[in-house]
């Protein structure tokens, strides 16, 4: 073929898929999944519930309301206890609600997007939009700047390990890209949890301080997993606030920005604590949270979020199913009451039939293949046992009858001999030739 036939194809080739562009891009467009209208048959379960697991909320501006999340749903509810309202039903999951400064709206953690992003609405539930835009490093853990203009929230890396570590964006309300205010220790260390002081100043947010530099199992809570330090957004220095001995996760400072509430782990017990900002002062004053989860990997926070009444007087607070408001001068707890209404739409479970035992077993992959030295028989490892095989098309057949576990093949240097590793429970391992 010479250069003009060539460039006649290559040009065919062109046309052909610029033709074809229109037509796949109105296809892909119409079968673009919507994650609250997905396909398949369903089935309606009614929930009506006073009890719920692991529910982030927040109080009004004004006092007046508890917005909060169950089962990826979002309700408002009197501060005084009673039946919840739904704002925000359906497929997607939907979480971290936290209230505006002016109260108007309504910001909120939700995978509508086809990912967990951050979005917004009115504090009755409407108009919902959304803020972020990620596919990949996705958001969540919203809070407001002061001013009502900014929302900070917590945006997930990842890179060899699927883990990853959190670093803090802001974005305006009305989108963007955004603007990173820290930068992630490593790749594995996670930092999240963001709270604005009500002066603007400092973002306080909890970071994994333990030794090593890598996420870590086995971890001790009573020693420091995580500290809680501080962001200043005048000059970009941070500063370590709360840690030692039981770690500090989940800040609210008080709406006078005197005191600091955080999660610490006393013993066997998650322990809601206070500082006085000004000494450093530290003590206890309700010690029977739900386990906050130091020792885990907890994307979306070390505790679910909870807020300070506009007073100052009291926190409310999410633990063991409930709402408490704990009055931090004389200690004393009250249970806020809910019942909470709601339909979800639960997708029927794909069940496929599996013999555990079947007569012939089609062997998906091998282990340990190995050559013998003429380049004439293949020995490998499957379902347990070692077999040879007739190269190139020959029919495996087992090597041994024993019934302990076999592998790692190897041939002597002439070819006749192979050695083997075996394993049982009793004797355990052995080498046979």
């Amino acid at each position: 073929m010479n250069w003009k036939s060539l460039n006649c194809y290559l040009n065919l080739w062109i046309l052909l898929i610029f033709i074809g562009l229109p037509f796949k891009s109105i296809a892909q467009d119409s079968e673009k999944w919507n994650v609250n209208e997905p396909p398949g048959e369903f089935k309606e379960l009614k929930i009506n519930t006073s009890e719920g697991t692991w529910m982030n909320l927040d109080v009004s501006p004004d006092g007046q309301n508890i917005v909060f999340d169950m089962l990826g749903d979002i309700f408002i509810l009197p501060v005084s206890g009673g039946k919840a309202t739904a704002l925000r039903t359906g497929h997607a999951f939907e979480i971290q609600p936290r209230f505006s400064p002016d109260g108007s709206k309504i910001s909120f953690t939700s995978d509508a997007g086809g990912g967990d992003n951050i979005w917004i609405m009115n504090a009755d539930g409407s108009e919902a939009t959304q803020i972020t835009k990620e596919d990949f490093r996705l958001l969540n853990n919203a809070v407001w700047t002061p001013d009502g203009q900014y929302l900070i929230a917590r945006k997930h890396f990842t890179s060899q390990r699927s883990l990853g570590a959190g670093e803090l964006w802001m974005y305006h309300i009305t989108g963007g890209s955004g603007i990173q205010l820290t930068k992630k220790k490593n790749e594995q260390q996670d930092a999240g949890e963001p709270w604005v002081s009500r002066d603007g100043k400092y973002v306080y947010y909890s970071e994994d301080i333990y030794p090593g530099g890598y996420f870590q199992y086995n971890k001790d809570p009573n020693h420091q997993i995580y500290a809680i330090k501080r962001y200043n957004l005048e000059d970009g220095k941070t500063e370590r606030v709360a840690g030692g001995p039981g770690g500090a996760v989940r800040p609210q400072t008080s709406p006078d920005g005197t005191l600091l509430a955080f999660v610490k782990r006393v013993r066997t017990k998650s322990v809601l604590y206070l500082q006085d900002l000004s000494t450093g002062e530290e003590w206890p004053v309700f010690d029977d949270l739900s386990k906050d989860q130091q020792e885990a990997w907890a994307i979306f926070g070390l505790y679910p979020n909870y807020n300070w009444t506009p007073d100052g007087n009291s926190l409310i607070v999410w633990s063991k199913g409930g709402f408490k408001k704990i009055d931090i001068n004389s200690f004393q707890v009250a249970d806020i009451p809910f019942d909470v209404e709601v339909t979800h739409k639960l997708t029927e479970t794909v069940k496929f039939e599996n013999n555990p035992s079947p007569d012939n077993l089609e062997i998906k992959v091998i282990r340990n293949a190995v050559t013998s030295p003429d380049g004439k028989m293949l020995v490998f490892q499957a379902a347990g046992y070692l077999w040879k095989k007739q190269l190139p098309n020959g029919k495996p057949t087992r090597i041994t009858s024993a019934t302990d576990l076999e592998s790692e093949p190897s041939y002597s240097k002439d070819g006749n001999k192979i050695t083997y590793v075996t394993w049982n429970y009793e004797e355990m391992g052995a080498i046979y030739t």
